[in-house]
Formats: C-alpha cells, structure tokens, sequence
C-alpha cells in the first residue's frame, strides 16, 4: 500500500479493482483547518487505455496491482504502431501496439533490453531504466559565440524522441537523457 502522496507520474496503483498508470500528479493544500494536502492524479487505465482523473487524501493509502515482471528483448520495429519483443526467458514472441507503451517507446533501441510487466499475462508496460544513452539524428547547429547560460534547442534522436539540449550538442554526438522526465542529462 503506497499512501497518495508518495506517488509520482509513472507509478501503477490499483483503484475500483483496476490497474492505473499515473500521468500526472498535483498536489493541492487544503484551505480549512487541520484538513488534509488533496492530490489530484491523472491516470491511465492499463487495460484500456483510458484516462481517469482522481483525487486522494494525501494520507490515503492505495493498493498496488499483482504483476509478474519479467526481462524481455526489444527486437524490430513494424512500421510505426507495431512494436516486437522476445521474452528473455521463454524465448516467446510477442508484439505490442503504439498505444500500449506510448511513453516508453522512444527510449527502446532494438536489442535493448527491459523488465516487462505482465498482468493476468499480457504486457502492459516496462520499467525503464533511470537513464538511456540515445544518439541525436538532427539537430541545429548551435550559434558561436551565444554563451548564454541555459539556453536550448531541440534535438532529434535515434528513436525519433525529441528532446531539448544545450547548443553544443552537435548531430551524431551521444547523450544520456533521464526516462522519468524525458530531459537531456549529459553527453556520453
């Protein structure tokens, strides 16, 4: 049991007897006295894709589902929505749709591999991790001479992710980009 205000985006928690992804969380103070911090989540429902909006107690403590976690194998891409795995373990192969691993697909390079989890024995997602080492497609050149501090531009990777970099990341450079929140950590 995982109290509500522990939970980040990418957390799975069990509500109404269904399995939740969270998107988003906001923290909201309560204005009457001694009343507890709500948080607001965004959820997505892992079965059906679904987008829920909730609120919790801060102190509310909330279940989170029975998965199987197991390594799998990133192997192909098929064409832009279809996405193939092999299970490290069983040697079985399976294919996962777009919609299914939304967030996690632009950090996947073929061979790559993952913890899949399964409930009731289909895929529903992958644990990441913490960072990924991507290289950059396309980029704009960066102006000589522009020093100034924090400034960044976009910058296409491998996986077709788009991120924002400082101006001396050049096409072809390697960078470590952080999967929780899709920002550019430094260069490899």
């Amino acid at each position: 049991m995982t109290p509500a205000s522990d939970l980040k985006r990418g957390h799975r928690i069990q509500v109404d007897n269904d399995a939740f992804a969270v998107v988003d969380v906001q923290t909201q103070s309560a204005t009457a006295r001694g009343g507890n911090t709500l948080v607001r989540l965004k959820l997505r429902n892992l079965r059906t894709g679904q987008l829920l909006d909730r609120s919790f107690k801060s102190n509310e403590r909330l279940p989170q589902p029975d998965f199987e976690r197991r390594p799998v194998q990133f192997l192909y891409q098929e064409g832009e929505e279809t996405f193939h795995f092999m299970d490290t373990g069983s040697y079985e192969q399976f294919a996962l749709q777009r919609e299914v691993i939304a967030d996690e697909v632009g950090y996947l390079k073929p061979d790559d591999e993952v913890r899949a989890t399964f409930l009731d024995g289909i895929c529903i997602g992958f644990e990441l991790p913490a960072s990924v080492e991507l290289k950059v497609t396309q980029t704009e050149p960066g102006a000589r001479g522009d020093t100034v501090s924090n400034v960044t531009k976009p910058a296409t990777l491998e996986t077709g992710l788009v991120v924002q970099v400082p101006l001396f990341v050049n096409e072809g450079d390697a960078i470590v980009v952080d999967t929780r929140d899709g920002r550019y950590v430094k260069r490899a």
